[in-house]
């Protein structure tokens, strides 16, 4: 398996918990299970796959530890790393910025060279809108946590199933 850290932006601990669980399906050490606010080029450029989770604040904006951290990653050199993104949402609070966080930290990251896997149809989830849908996929996965709590270890499994061929 290609050397894979987990990096999440947490405020509540939904997404902590979150990263935990997307580590613990794949296999990853807790070791390289990282909180952002510790991230820096070093440790980032250290891994050849990077999963990073956000959860989604305010008006759609990426969880506040997450700007320090999008800042090194733009200052790395990320071609031919693989990454997945993983965010956390309320889609029936805030149902037009539905996990907005991870299409910003697409957006971010898109021209870096670097692959994105792990995009996620959208039919399963009931949302207004969000930025991080492309053509009818998430461009990571999407967690409920407040509404659909009965579905995250579900998605979790899915989702880490779907990346293990891709990170071997």
């Amino acid at each position: 398996m290609k050397k894979t850290g987990v990096f999440y932006g947490s405020s509540t601990g939904t997404t902590e918990s979150a990263a935990n669980m997307i580590a613990e399906k794949l296999g990853i050490a807790p070791s390289d299970v990282h909180d952002v606010r510790n991230m820096n080029a070093e440790l980032a450029e250290s891994y050849e796959a990077l999963i990073l989770g956000s959860s989604t604040w305010g008006d759609g904006e990426l969880q506040d530890d997450w700007y320090a951290g999008i800042s090194v990653l733009k200052n790395i050199d990320l071609k031919n790393k693989t990454i997945a993104l993983f965010g956390c949402g309320d889609s029936a609070s805030y149902c037009d910025t539905f996990c907005n966080a991870i299409g910003l930290l697409y957006e971010d990251l898109k021209d870096s060279g670097c692959h994105f896997i792990g995009a996620v149809p959208d039919t399963d989830y009931s949302y207004g809108s969000s930025i991080s849908v492309i053509d009818g996929n998430f461009v990571g996965l999407a967690i409920d946590d407040v509404n659909e709590s009965d579905k995250t270890e579900e998605r979790i499994s899915s989702w880490t199933d779907m990346l293990k061929p891709d990170l071997a």
